[in-house]
């Protein structure tokens, strides 16, 4: 049995509860590991893929359309998620020097066009800003969003790494619901359950999307003591679970939040799956889910 659905704030679309993010893909990974990793998320009925265009040097759009037009009729059973506005120095944008933001609305434009060629498809499911821009006209991110929306390239929109009111900004200019806003969260980064990003995902359906919900690796770190500390108190949790392990009770600590969390699997090996979708049926309590923020945050409760 696999993974559970949830419902996007508008429409019939919906993700899979967890995702998979090709963000932290190796250089050297290949269209046939891609491939056989596709087959063991779907297997496990992850189906709601995160991307970027400037992942891996621009290249992991075109790495995910190679992957899929390897087996025909796949695409239609994933949602794909892209994100655009970070760019750089490189052959597709080569009047580009230095790395910075851009959300104007030819680039909007421009990266939806290329990721549709790169991903071998006629839409992208979610368009996402990718990191907030001080130099953003909002009027200008809308007029792209609906553009794109009326022609039927892309049918969701978002953001990622968003602060509520930066959100808010673009959504009072949009006829349309913000249905994902993804950020870093874990129990190593706590930030967005403090800083009203929660809340206002609550607030307004929006799911937020979490980066790193393994402390982006350093949950595996010994040289890291505030990790190993979480560490330690995932594995208390873990036995009082019945024995699940520190991936999957530090997966289920997020899914626990009820803004309906959708944690990114960022794995690029296919064992490491096994087990992930047992996570929805950990019982978590209140106590062990402050046990486990306590020791992320290294400090009591007030």
């Amino acid at each position: 049995m696999g993974v559970s659905r949830i419902p996007l704030p508008e429409g019939g679309a919906t993700f899979s509860r967890l995702a998979w993010g090709m963000g932290s893909l190796p250089m050297s990974t290949t269209v046939q590991d891609v491939d056989t990793l596709l087959g063991a998320l779907l297997d496990r009925g992850i189906t709601t893929v995160d991307n970027a265009e400037n992942y891996g040097g621009y290249t992991r759009e075109a790495l995910l359309g190679k992957a899929l037009a390897q087996v025909p009729g796949r695409r239609r059973h994933l949602e794909l998620v892209t994100k655009c506005g970070c760019v750089g120095e490189t052959p597709l944008y080569p009047e580009y020097r230095g790395y910075h933001y851009d959300t104007s609305r030819a680039h909007i434009l421009a990266a939806a066009d290329n990721a549709l060629r790169c991903f071998g498809t006629d839409w992208i499911d979610v368009l996402l800003l990718h990191r907030p821009d001080p130099l953003m006209h909002a009027d200008e991110v809308a007029e792209a969003f609906t553009r794109l929306r009326d022609a039927g390239k892309v049918r969701h929109f978002g953001v990622s790494n968003h602060l509520p009111s930066q959100t808010a900004l673009l959504q009072s200019r949009l006829p349309f619901p913000l249905v994902a806003n993804e950020v870093q969260l874990s129990a190593m980064h706590v930030d967005p359950l403090f800083d009203g990003t929660l809340d206002d995902c609550q607030r307004t359906g929006c799911l937020p999307m979490a980066w790193g919900p393994l402390g982006r690796g350093a949950l595996f770190d010994a040289a890291n003591a505030r990790a190993m500390r979480v560490r330690v108190e995932l594995e208390r949790v873990g036995w009082e679970l019945g024995g699940a392990s520190v991936t999957q009770v530090a997966l289920a600590w997020l899914l626990r939040h009820p803004a309906r969390v959708v944690p990114i699997l960022g794995t690029g090996i296919p064992h490491e799956l096994e087990g992930v979708e047992a996570v929805e049926a950990l019982d978590m309590d209140r106590q062990q889910w402050y046990r486990i923020l306590t020791a992320g945050t290294g400090e009591s409760l007030p």
